[in-house]
């Protein structure tokens, strides 16, 4: 569920334009005014509003906002469209140097659905005239590569339906995986993590625990390491909890010596338009207080505006 507060419908995109494009001259860019509209329009229509501004202004709206506005990269994101903006993402977690930002990279393609996935990979080859696997596979290794590249090419099946019997084989083969005598089975992690649906992991979860008496994230651990455990338990996570789960990441960026602003932007402007009042929920239930709260002790000005506009009324 969005949290996004749009307009009246007689808001017109080329009346946005023009008073972007006002917001935008001058010496100094009426900051707080281009957040108030932009924070306030959904995908389609930023989509107008930017056609609408290079049609009247012979400029792209971003060029413009990415000259005026540095170092905004909330409202920079946010100006695209959800697929477009993960493939901008990974490409440039993809790309960071000196090492690849594998925390973006695991997170971005872990916790989308397979069609996200499929319709991202699109964006992104359209974007960047490369293949998302492919890029992959040179910059990742091991495991982990074999874990991922793997999420993004097998199609998954994305309903409710579950086949009793294959979560209890599920398990079972999960269980047997964990042999101390012979060693982890990371192929047979790999196969089931990438191959089976949200829906059917959560009931392998649950299968798991009532079985073996153990939680399955907690066998995980026992079993997987470094950035292929990071992997599998956000593919378990979100299919448990997808809200819980990104109500916790947000709480890691804020809380400590400083804001992870990285993260917390990517969460954000990512959810906003797909689940973020569940995220607020969640946050809420785990740790008794409002997100919007917690953001607005931890960041400040303009920036701080833009990301309490997208996550919008507590009540």
């Amino acid at each position: 569920m969005s949290t996004l507060t749009t307009p009246p419908n007689g808001c017109s995109p080329r009346d946005d334009a023009a008073q972007l494009h006002k917001a935008l001259k001058g010496l100094r860019s009426d900051t707080a005014k281009i957040v108030n509209i932009l924070a306030h329009r959904d995908s389609e229509q930023r989509d107008l509003i930017q056609q609408a501004y290079e049609t009247s202004f012979s400029e792209p709206l971003y060029k413009r906002i990415s000259t005026d506005l540095h170092g905004h990269r909330a409202l920079k994101l946010w100006l695209h469209d959800a697929l477009t903006r993960d493939a901008i993402i990974i490409r440039k977690a993809l790309t960071s140097s000196p090492v690849v930002d594998y925390q973006a990279v695991n997170e971005i393609i872990c916790s989308r659905t397979p069609s996200q996935i499929r319709r991202f990979k699109d964006a992104y080859l359209s974007t960047y005239h490369s293949n998302l696997d492919e890029d992959l596979d040179k910059q990742l290794s091991g495991d982990h590569k074999k874990l991922l590249v793997a999420y993004i090419t097998i199609q998954r099946y994305e309903g409710p339906e579950l086949d009793e019997a294959l979560v209890q084989q599920d398990a079972q083969q999960l269980y047997k995986s964990a042999d101390k005598k012979i060693g982890t089975d990371e192929k047979t992690l790999i196969r089931i993590f990438s191959e089976r649906s949200s829906t059917h992991l959560a009931a392998v979860s649950s299968a798991y625990k009532a079985s073996f008496g153990t939680p399955l994230e907690k066998a995980l651990k026992q079993q997987a390491s470094g950035l292929f455990l990071r992997c599998l338990l956000i593919i378990l996570r979100c299919a448990i909890n997808p809200s819980m789960y990104f109500a916790k990441i947000l709480r890691k960026a804020i809380k400590g010596m400083g804001t992870g602003d990285t993260r917390l932007i990517r969460v954000i402007v990512t959810r906003t338009e797909i689940d973020m009042q569940y995220i607020k929920e969640a946050y809420l239930t785990k740790y008794g207080k409002p997100l919007s709260v917690a953001v607005r002790s931890d960041t400040s000005g303009h920036y701080r505006d833009f990301l309490l506009q997208l996550l919008g009324s507590d009540y």
